[in-house]
């Protein structure tokens, strides 16, 4: 595997330079997607990005002054057992977990949906 100057990893993977970890454009764009629409159906208002040496998160507020109602977490280090990205609750409860992050945020998705009949 060829080594790129300045480190082991290049900042697309995840990486930035100083050593945290952190969400890349895509898996921002599809985090903000799913934000943007519950902004927009008014159950979502402030959002926090926390990069940290083991693990990046997404935290979702309904009010900046409360817990977050969820935590999306990216944790490369798990990524070949469960699975990077995790959908966690405000009670520490872990709704999604899995490889696929497209995947992981239907749990958010979840709700009423109109049956026709």
């Amino acid at each position: 595997m060829a080594r790129k100057a300045g480190g082991d990893q290049s900042p697309s993977e995840g990486v930035s330079r100083r050593g945290a970890i952190s969400f890349d454009r895509r898996e921002l764009s599809q985090i903000l997607n799913v934000y943007g629409r519950k902004v927009a159906s008014g159950e979502w208002r402030d959002y926090a990005i926390d990069t940290l040496r083991e693990k990046a998160v997404f935290s979702v507020f309904r009010r900046s002054s409360e817990m977050p109602l969820y935590r999306i977490e990216k944790t490369p280090r798990l990524a070949r057992r469960q699975g990077a990205y995790s959908v966690i609750a405000a009670t520490g409860l872990i709704l999604k977990r899995g490889h696929d992050l497209a995947r992981v945020l239907r749990a958010l998705d979840k709700g009423l949906r109109l049956v026709e009949a």
